[in-house]
């Protein structure tokens, strides 16, 4: 069996961090692990706190994992300051670490802020140049390309200035500022589209982490590049279209489900 790593923050609420990575990953076939870069209390409608681990604990996980159950595919999330950005990249590169996807989470859906200024730099210099993917949303490639993105052809120049930059595959999801969700892939000066159906689902806690895991799980089980995000982008708009409801609560989200039970009883192959 293929196996996955995802190294990210803990979501209490479920439906997105490491508690979704762990989901997307088994139900796309993989056996998915985890090195927990930071507790959050959190739900779908804001962060209320952050508790960082020790990035000598990061580390001691990262190498527990790699020691016994090599990863074929490593997906990172949420890392919130430049000193466990620092050791994720080192350990990865000591271990050789193979199809490292990067979802850099600067900013939660609801608005909260999940990574400092010194984070970014060490994202962008330490991390991104050794990953085989890159997958930010409209706010997020405004951060790394340093410019505004108000059109497909903005998306287009973005994400080539990303991959001049830092020398990986860059997936720019379109669906976050745009009306279109329709995502842009660009590598080795090549880009292609990946055009998609805007869903009407209040419910989007937890896609990027979602689409990042499956992207790597299918990456673990040998699909090239394009493949992985074209099954994991029709994962994502699967679950979307499902239209699922867990439950009501207080905030704009307040029909917060997870992604992944729309797939509890069929796993993608």
């Amino acid at each position: 069996m293929k196996t996955a790593l995802t190294i990210a923050g803990s979501d209490s609420s479920g439906g997105a961090g490491i508690q979704a990575d762990l989901k997307t990953m088994t139900l796309n076939g993989v056996f998915a692990m985890s090195a927990v870069t930071a507790l959050t209390a959190q739900n779908t409608t804001g962060v209320s706190g952050i508790y960082e681990v020790t990035p000598d604990f990061l580390k001691e996980q990262i190498d527990m994992v790699f020691t016994d159950i090599f990863p074929d595919a490593v997906k990172i999330g949420m890392a919130s300051s430049a000193a466990l950005i620092e050791v994720i990249a080192e350990r990865l590169v000591f271990h050789q670490a193979r199809n490292i996807v990067v979802d850099p989470v600067m900013v939660a859906a609801s608005g909260s802020r999940l990574m400092r200024a010194d984070a970014v730099t060490a994202l962008a210099e330490k991390l991104l140049p050794i990953a085989a993917l890159v997958t930010p949303n409209i706010p997020e490639a405004e951060v790394l390309a340093e410019m505004e993105i108000r059109s497909a052809a903005d998306m287009e120049e973005a994400a080539r200035v990303i991959c001049d930059r830092c020398g990986c595959g860059v997936l720019v999801k379109g669906g976050h500022s745009l009306q279109e969700a329709n995502d842009l892939l660009c590598r080795e000066g090549k880009c292609q589209w990946f055009m998609g159906r805007r869903i009407d689902n209040p419910n989007s806690h937890g896609t990027g982490c979602t689409l990042s895991s499956a992207i790597a799980a299918n990456l673990a089980k040998g699909f090239d590049l394009e493949e992985s995000v074209r099954r994991a982008k029709d994962y994502v708009t699967g679950a979307l279209a499902a239209m699922l409801d867990l439950g009501k609560g207080a905030g704009p989200m307040n029909h917060a489900f997870d992604l992944n039970s729309r797939f509890a009883e069929f796993p993608n192959p």
